[in-house]
């Protein structure tokens, strides 16, 4: 009766279009006073508080600062400038400038849609520039967001391995090196479902209104691109050779990002100032928020999952689905896929992760590839309607619906989920290069 309480009403919630975190705190809270004798309502505020007040977790509110700084420093701008003068002269040259650069922001930010909003202002008219109709241009830039949360830092990856550390102990370090080849494997996959689109645009309507083919850069150009964009690709490099060096702590790193952000932005390309810093603080603070609100309040109804005993007895029902690992595997995909479609992946991280991560132990799932394939599942969940969150930035930087922005970006989910069933039942791809590198 209490499983059917609290999913029944955080589902009925979540379709009313109540805010996530608000909808998990109010179903928590129906539970409590239906008498479950779980814990009185005095408790929730200690759970809440507990459940933010860990040191890993400090990492969170630095990476989105350091996203936000680089963001407002220029470094975007001069990533893009540098993908053009790489792939730029290639006929699909805008559409692998929009990719590489979504992936190098990803490695500044950890966050989906800071990701859209930091390139696709720039990215979107271009892409519409060279013949792409708004819808497509829209959809490539929020699918490529998408790739923020999948290579490191990432945001998601932290938060996952808080969560499931009880029962699947798995490193941030370990996630944050495992990202790296799934998320450039989904880059592989946008470039060639809008290769895809732009064949059938053509062989409908003839050659793409508007297009220029750019001229090649030339070796000085390419140079002068490079050493513009240095100190912005110098950032994953500081970030990620710092934690696998034994430097410093994920959440140590996010500290030091946080300084050479405003480092870069006021000595080096000067486009930051203290006007713009006051603005900066207020835009991290309230993402900050956002986040630590829902972290809070998933925490509850984690807890009341966990103590009710809810979570081992779905997970015992979907062990008794099938014995086979390769279906159970797929029913897991398509629970997380549904799952993307409607909450944000840390409220589905502590929401599921109690269910799934018994599951994973007893089919022996390596707990990194867990991870992974968790997170691009989630990741694949930001440019889903109906709650796809890139989605709703790249739809009003493109200025299209959302029903528009959704038909557009159907090429560009079907290849994501081709990637994501790789990642599935290849652990290698996940493994390979923590294991290179001697990551545990």
């Amino acid at each position: 009766m209490t499983a059917i309480i609290l999913f029944g009403l955080f589902i009925v919630l979540v379709l009313l279009r109540i805010p996530i975190a608000v909808s998990l705190a109010i179903s928590s809270i129906v539970v409590l006073f239906t008498g479950s004798g779980i814990f009185g309502l005095e408790l929730v505020a200690d759970i809440m508080y507990t459940s933010v007040a860990k040191f890993t977790l400090l990492a969170i509110p630095f990476f989105v600062l350091a996203g936000v700084i680089m963001e407002q420093a220029g470094i975007s701008k001069r990533l893009i400038d540098f993908a053009q003068a790489l792939v730029g002269h290639r006929k699909s040259g805008i559409v692998f400038v929009t990719v590489l650069v979504a992936i190098f922001f990803a490695a500044i930010s950890g966050s989906g849609p800071a990701t859209v909003a930091a390139i696709g202002g720039i990215l979107i008219p271009a892409l519409v520039g060279n013949g792409y109709k708004k819808e497509t241009a829209g959809a490539l830039v929020a699918s490529s967001g998408a790739i923020g949360i999948v290579i490191p830092p990432s945001i998601a990856f932290i938060v996952f391995a808080v969560v499931a550390g009880d029962q699947i102990p798995v490193s941030i370090a370990r996630l944050f090196i495992a990202g790296i080849i799934p998320g450039i494997l989904l880059g592989i996959g946008f470039v060639l479902a809008a290769m895809f689109v732009r064949w059938r645009q053509e062989k409908k309507e003839g050659p793409l209104e508007g297009f220029v083919q750019q001229k090649r850069a030339t070796g000085k150009e390419r140079w002068k691109a490079f050493v513009n964009a240095l100190w912005g690709l110098m950032i994953p490099v500081i970030i990620l050779g710092g934690i696998y060096g034994g430097f410093f702590t994920p959440t140590e790193a996010a500290v030091v990002a946080v300084f050479y952000g405003l480092l870069v932005g006021f000595f080096v390309y000067k486009e930051l100032n203290i006007k713009s810093l006051f603005n900066i603080l207020v835009a991290s603070s309230v993402q900050t928020a956002t986040v630590m609100f829902i972290v809070s309040a998933a925490s509850v109804f984690a807890y009341i999952i966990t103590t009710e005993q809810i979570a081992t007895t779905l997970s015992d029902a979907m062990l008794g689905l099938s014995d086979n690992k390769i279906i159970i595997l797929l029913i897991v995909n398509i629970i997380l896929l549904i799952a993307g479609m409607f909450i944000d992946a840390i409220s589905a991280f502590y929401i599921l992760v109690p269910i799934l991560a018994p599951v994973m132990i007893l089919l022996g799932v390596d707990p990194t590839v867990f991870g992974v394939f968790m997170t691009v599942n989630l990741a694949i969940g930001l440019f889903t309607p109906p709650v796809g969150l890139n989605l709703y930035v790249a739809s009003g930087i493109s200025k299209t619906s959302l029903g528009e922005i959704s038909r557009g970006v159907v090429p560009f989910v079907i290849s994501s989920v081709i990637i994501l069933l790789l990642i599935t039942y290849v652990p290698v791809i996940s493994t390979f290069l923590p294991d290179l590198l001697n990551i545990k």
